[in-house]
């Protein structure tokens, strides 16, 4: 029998200690975040995953995560949508980490990178993750949700 390993702050001291870091360090992310998710919240469908709360939008775009709440495109194809999970997720504790700095270190570059180089990427063949904060994303969503993502997306 192949034990699963079990996501990374999801309850007891650790649960504790990942709310009181994010809603105090990382306050100004997660209060944008949670007033975005306030206003979204009687139009879309959510979930819970691990400690984050996932909306997912009507709106043409991947996914975006502002501390504890992550905005994803419903798709409702796997493994887009496991992928992204896990990627946002990432993210989460990108800013759980950084806090404030979150905006400058990853907000920032990886908006740039989505918007402006889709048309570099695509001629050099260079994938999405390839930029630091990306790839970094894809790493810790995997090692705090204990899943791992599946092919490319």
């Amino acid at each position: 029998m192949i034990k699963q390993k079990k996501p990374k702050a999801v309850k007891g001291v650790s649960k504790l200690l990942f709310w009181v870091l994010q809603w105090t360090w990382g306050l100004p992310v997660n209060l944008i975040g949670g007033i975005v998710y306030l206003l979204l919240y009687p139009r879309c469908r959510h979930e819970r995953f691990n400690n984050a709360f996932i909306s997912y939008v009507p709106w043409k775009f991947g996914g975006l995560s502002m501390g504890l709440f992550i905005f994803m495109a419903d798709h409702g194809r796997e493994p887009w949508t496991r992928n992204t999970r896990i990627h946002e997720y990432g993210h989460t504790i990108q800013c759980l980490l950084l806090g404030p700095l979150y905006w400058v270190v990853i907000g920032l570059p990886s908006a740039i990178w989505c918007n402006f180089f889709e048309g570099y990427r695509k001629r050099n063949n260079v994938s999405y993750y390839k930029l630091y904060c990306e790839s970094w994303a894809n790493k810790w969503g995997e090692k705090w949700s204990a899943l791992k993502r599946t092919g490319e997306d």
